[in-house]
């Protein structure tokens, strides 16, 4: 397969989700910085540009498992924020000297990929035609079907209602 080509599997697992892995991998990132010496001194900032980074890769979980493309974006949105919040508070860990400009700027640049990610998968994701698994008819009825039984359900209340 060339580079010009995609290919698409269908995503069985959030886990498959290449904008969960990044994430995943800057929560671990996050993880690493805020063990160092340095954040020692502000215990409160290290929490909370972990919990920030959890959030990320919990929210995309989340949304993924909820079975609807429309509240999965609204948890995509979520992770975005969250995305924003840890490129702050990594800010003002530099500002204190809590960690180097060139790891500020790694670390701040790997939040604008996941950011970007998250972005497109919003996008994708409001212009798919297939709402997600909740909305998924069983394969053996047919849209007739489906017709049929409603006009049966119809019918039983009106005969409930004379």
């Amino acid at each position: 397969m060339n580079s010009s080509t995609t290919e698409h599997k269908k995503v069985r697992y959030f886990e498959d989700l290449v904008v969960y892995q990044k994430a995943r991998a800057l929560a671990n990132e996050v993880y690493a910085l805020t063990r160092s010496a340095a954040f020692a001194k502000d215990p409160s900032l290290a929490d909370q540009i972990r919990r920030a980074a959890v959030s990320v890769l919990s929210n995309v979980a989340e949304g993924f498992e909820r079975g609807s493309n429309t509240e999965f974006v609204q948890f995509l949105y979520i992770a975005k924020g969250s995305c924003g919040e840890v490129r702050a508070q990594l800010s003002i860990a530099c500002d204190q000297g809590y960690l180097p400009e060139a790891e500020h700027r790694k670390l701040s640049d790997h939040c604008r990929l996941v950011s970007g990610m998250l972005s497109g998968l919003i996008d994708y994701l409001k212009g798919a035609r297939y709402r997600g698994d909740k909305f998924r008819q069983p394969e053996s009825e047919t849209v007739e079907d489906r017709i049929r039984k409603l006009r049966a359900a119809q019918l039983a209340n009106q005969g409930k209602n004379e």
